[in-house]
């Protein structure tokens, strides 16, 4: 046991109190939660940290490894790491872990939401009556069709895909993926099909829901070219990351036709400002995207359950690198 405690930094949206960190790390560290909203908001606090616990408000870069000589890991509490630097921190020996089971129930849960408020009309329905309407029927949401037959399509298929595929399956959707990193079978063992390509998925897919990590390899892979290719009145989730979908490709899809309406949970840059051209049109009462994109603040993740998952799971492994036990979830 060292004579003075470690230091645990939480760079970003969890703030005080730290009861969850402190119960597990307590007794060997000293926590401080910065609450930074920004990079920019990192201060001179983090710079002696033994531990980085971050969250999505931040970015992890190599301007701010190169100034942390005590860092033993940095954990992001979530699944995606793109928000962090990890090639240059493993240059630093600085190993970096995720938590990529806190949520999976969660974002599999929130996706099927989003799902069935457009394809059943129930957004819809519930906003034109809001807004006032003499004809009080379900004409408002004709034509609309039953969900059972058709393509619910999933891009990447790892834990949450999967979880969001099974749900998909068993409200009797025909369940398509398409992930060229994972191994021949897992459509037998799931009981879903396999395409070879995106553009496959996308020509078939009534409903395509993006559940990929965000890579350069993933970048706007769904672009206003992959909207053309899907069905009419087809519907776009994404409760993955904002970078994964153009925000032009959104747009197009709604001003088209094309789709039916989208549910979007992540944006490239989160808060975004008022100025930003989805939020425009979503709260612009002429477009389209007034009434059929539903969009959520980054809450797909969220259950009293998988908040304390993220926390908890985030914790344990740094007390794993701070006591010289074997690291969990290491990505880099």
């Amino acid at each position: 046991m060292p004579e003075s405690k470690f230091k645990v930094v939480v760079t970003d949206f969890i703030h005080e109190p730290l009861g969850i960190e402190r119960e597990i790390l307590g007794d060997i560290a000293e926590i401080v939660a910065l609450d930074a909203p920004s990079t920019e908001a990192i201060d001179q606090r983090a710079w002696d940290a033994d531990a980085l616990m971050v969250y999505h408000f931040v970015s992890i870069r190599q301007p701010l490894i190169e100034r942390l000589p005590n860092c033993k890991l940095i954990v992001r509490c979530g699944a995606g790491y793109d928000n962090i630097d990890y090639e240059f921190a493993r240059e630093r020996g600085i190993v970096v872990a995720n938590v990529p089971d806190y949520g999976t129930e969660d974002v599999a849960d929130f996706a099927m939401a989003l799902t069935l408020s457009i394809a059943r009309g129930t957004h819809l329905l519930s906003h034109l009556c809001q807004r006032g309407t003499q004809n009080w029927t379900y004409e408002l949401t004709v034509p609309l069709r039953r969900i059972r037959g058709q393509v619910f399509g999933v891009i990447g298929i790892g834990r949450i895909g999967t979880a969001t595929a099974l749900r998909a399956k068993a409200l009797g959707f025909d369940v398509a993926f398409y992930d060229p990193y994972v191994e021949d079978g897992r459509d037998k063992a799931l009981g879903v099909r396999r395409v070879d390509s995106l553009e496959e998925l996308a020509s078939q897919s009534n409903v395509l829901s993006c559940h990929c990590l965000l890579s350069q390899e993933t970048y706007h892979i769904v672009n206003r070219e992959l909207i053309e290719l899907m069905p009419p009145r087809s519907i776009l989730i994404n409760t993955a990351r904002g970078g994964v979908v153009a925000v032009d490709a959104i747009l197009y899809g709604l001003e088209s036709g094309r789709l039916l309406g989208a549910g979007i949970d992540v944006l490239e840059l989160e808060p975004p400002a008022n100025d930003h051209p989805l939020v425009q049109a979503w709260r612009n009462p002429q477009h389209p995207a007034h009434e059929r994109l539903i969009l959520t603040p980054h809450a797909a993740f969220y259950s009293e359950q998988g908040l304390e998952d993220m926390r908890r799971k985030g914790s344990q492994n740094v007390r794993r690198a701070l006591t010289g036990e074997d690291i969990r979830n290491i990505v880099n």
